[in-house]
């Protein structure tokens, strides 16, 4: 079992999201042996460099097949295993919606999908590769479960809890190498359950994977002019925490922040739930916009979707 010392935390932040899963998955496969991996012709792109070369009878190149790649981890899971499928989101599951429908939603097979590099952290590759609509497709589909780690920390919190999770998952991984940390040692990690890091009486800021730790240096930002901004990570996505949700009726503004289009992500996801309150603040939603924007490397295409601390300061001042 992986150790949460300074060191340790250091090395995964300095990994990235995927490095650091394909550590976590080497470790706990070493003490479960129901465990296997399979990649869309990703295996490098996965950090699954090593547990290919520990347990190669244990690892499946798929090919670029994603359709087919499902089908065969529902297969091994019919049979006892628990397949861990990585590829880039948009390949994992909008070209293979039928597959994750039916074997994962329907059929409820012990699936775990791993979306590689969601959001815009393929950077050049363009649209093509970009995952901005995935959350949009899976939160439709029954009896899914979604994870979206705020850091480094959290994707080993969030790997352990995807392979203990009797069910289908989907375990959202974003960000680059060199990730921002936001936990900085262990903590306890609930699934369904969100994770308050800042109180504050006028503004909660829901935030979800990469954004999270953009929220904190916001909700920084909007103290020196006078707001107080409470910072939440939702790291499931679904369930959603409502309960944690309902805590924060009493504020002037709800704002959900997300490496997602602004369309059937964690912001619609709020928005379902406040419909049904009768005392509801004003929501602002920030994400990716409606569109496909043009390539270019990781940062600068988050400042061009205004996924920044200072874009995400600007708007919430400005709803206010």
């Amino acid at each position: 079992m992986l150790a949460f010392t300074p060191a340790a935390i250091r090395s995964w932040s300095m990994l990235g999201s995927r490095g650091t899963f394909g550590m976590t998955l080497l470790s706990l496969a070493h003490t479960h042996e129901s465990i296997v991996a399979l990649s869309g012709d990703l295996c490098k792109s996965s950090g699954l460099d090593r547990f290919n070369t520990t347990w190669p009878e244990r690892f499946f190149n798929a090919g670029i097949a994603e359709q087919n790649m499902v089908g065969v981890a529902a297969g091994l899971a019919a049979s006892g295993f628990v397949p861990f499928v990585t590829s880039f989101p948009n390949f994992l599951t909008l070209r293979a919606a039928e597959q994750v429908r039916l074997n994962l939603g329907y059929m409820q097979e012990n699936v775990k999908l791993v979306g590689l590099a969601s959001g815009l952290a393929t950077g050049m590759f363009g649209a093509t590769h970009h995952g901005i609509e995935e959350l949009a497709m899976l939160r439709s589909v029954s009896n899914i479960t979604i994870f979206s780690p705020a850091d480094c920390t959290a994707t080993v919190k969030m790997t352990q809890a995807a392979f203990e999770h009797a069910g289908p998952v989907y375990l959202r991984l974003t960000g680059g190498m060199r990730a921002p940390i936001v936990y900085k040692e262990d903590f306890e990690l609930v699934p369904g359950k969100a994770i308050t890091l800042r109180e504050g009486k006028d503004v909660a800021i829901i935030a979800t994977g990469s954004m999270v730790h953009v929220a904190l240096t916001a909700a920084g930002h909007l103290a020196d002019h006078g707001v107080d901004a409470a910072v939440i990570d939702m790291h499931t996505l679904k369930p959603l925490d409502e309960q944690t949700l309902a805590h924060h009726l009493d504020k002037k503004l709800l704002v959900t922040a997300e490496e997602h289009s602004t369309t059937g992500g964690l912001g619609s996801a709020v928005a379902e739930y406040l419909v049904g309150e009768t005392s509801r603040p004003k929501l602002l939603m920030v994400g990716i916009p409606q569109g496909y924007p043009h390539a270019g490397d990781y940062a600068w295409m988050l400042e061009q979707s205004g996924l920044t601390a200072e874009h995400l300061t600007h708007r919430i001042l400005g709803a206010l």
